[in-house]
């Protein structure tokens, strides 16, 4: 009866309520939401500029900045508030772009099953030979550390991931007898592929983008910590990390804020992918609250 009914839940309900059942999802979900508002709305309540000096260089107890100065004299707190913006911006953009690209291919492979198939999926094994990291600094070095540039190689090195997965989702949904029965009706391509075959292949995208948001947040984080971020002495957690490290025994703060915001913001995201890959694996769904 559990076999059953399970297919039921989720037609009702869907993934993504289903997923919400889970309390890995809530506690993934509240670590994002907290940092993204305070990536929004930290600048507005931030008491100094991202670059306002405030006293002597890293010194815990500074009048005015409470968790101390960074290695320029510059407010810790102020820089933290303002620093949450870029990394979550580039990271956003970046896999949308990648999520959009890579399920187009995924999706026009797995229905095509042809020649077409095969020159799209060769082009992305090409790409994924390439570290994602090692392609990001080789564009980052020759043109400069600009945010196009970061959006665009991250999402393109995300691409090939997400088709891969696309496809080996939706080659099965292509051989079932519903898209026989559509293309028998006579509509076109694009109709079946987004009204007919998308819809079933929805919950592995969700899981896939969540799980590639992760990654696109510690690959921006990790440019930032290897000093390429946007701007020159930007307010960017990674790029914060970076540049106080050298005096993390004197004043901490500047180093392990930004450090423990990309953690948990890494480990929500994560918590959030788990969740929607439970319940698309159907598991634990007979108890909401595991």
């Amino acid at each position: 009866m559990t076999q059953i009914n399970e297919p039921v839940e989720i037609a009702q309900h869907g993934v993504v309520r289903a997923a919400l059942g889970l309390w890995r999802t809530r506690i993934g979900i509240a670590l994002v939401v907290l940092l993204v508002v305070v990536a929004i709305v930290g600048p507005w309540v931030a008491p100094y500029g991202a670059d306002e000096f405030v006293g002597t260089a890293n010194l815990r107890d500074v009048q005015g900045a409470w968790l101390g100065t960074d290695y320029f004299g510059q407010d810790v707190w102020s820089r933290f508030l303002h620093g949450g913006r870029s990394i979550l911006f580039l990271a956003s953009v970046a896999t949308l772009i990648g999520f959009l690209l890579g399920s187009t291919i995924g999706l026009v492979a797995a229905y095509d099953r042809g020649r077409l198939d095969d020159v799209l999926m060769r082009a992305m094994d090409v790409m994924l030979a390439f570290p994602q990291l090692l392609l990001a600094l080789v564009a980052i070095t020759t043109v400069g550390p600009q945010a196009w540039l970061i959006i665009a190689i991250v999402g393109f090195t995300t691409a090939p991931r997400i088709a891969r997965i696309t496809r080996g989702a939706a080659v099965p949904v292509v051989e079932r007898d519903f898209i026989g029965a559509a293309e028998a009706l006579g509509e076109s391509k694009f109709r079946v592929i987004t009204r007919e075959l998308l819809p079933n292949i929805i919950g592995p995208l969700l899981v896939e983008a969540n799980l590639r948001l992760t990654y696109s947040i510690g690959i921006i984080a990790g440019l930032g910590f290897l000093g390429f971020a946007t701007e020159r002495n930007a307010a960017d957690w990674g790029l914060m990390v970076q540049e106080n490290r050298v005096a993390l025994s004197v004043n901490p703060w500047g180093t392990a804020l930004p450090a423990i915001a990309i953690a948990l913001l890494t480990v929500g995201t994560g918590l959030m992918s788990d969740g929607l890959s439970r319940t698309v694996a159907r598991i634990d769904r007979g108890r909401p609250d595991a």
